[in-house]
């Protein structure tokens, strides 16, 4: 007898939920989750994502220099390669690396 009284507080204290959810509207938009406060402890990933973000603008600049280093060489000895993909590619990258904070901006 007390296992059927416990499973009726069960379900009456269910049905008395389910009431609470059917009373509440919908929330309607999407919810602001961008004016939250950083973790603790967060201070030392931001550290290392300045680090990543000066090595790859250092690695795009010796990208362009290389590129053209190739390419007076190339000119020097006569020959005639094919330098514009490689330019495109750092270029690419260099595009890809001033416009990524303005790309997480707009997706946060």
């Amino acid at each position: 007898m007390s296992s059927l009284l416990a499973a009726v507080s069960v379900v009456s204290a269910a049905s008395q939920d389910l009431a609470h959810l059917a009373a509440d509207p919908a929330p309607s938009g999407v919810p602001d989750v961008g004016g939250g406060s950083a973790p603790p402890g967060s201070e030392g990933l931001v550290t290392v994502l300045k680090w990543v973000a000066w090595t790859v603008t250092a690695l795009c600049v010796a990208g362009i220099f290389g590129v053209a280093a190739r390419m007076a060489v190339d000119h020097s000895r006569g020959g005639s390669r094919e330098h514009v993909k490689g330019l495109g590619l750092v270029l690419g990258a260099c595009v890809l690396v001033g416009s990524a904070s303005g790309v997480v901006g707009a997706l946060v």
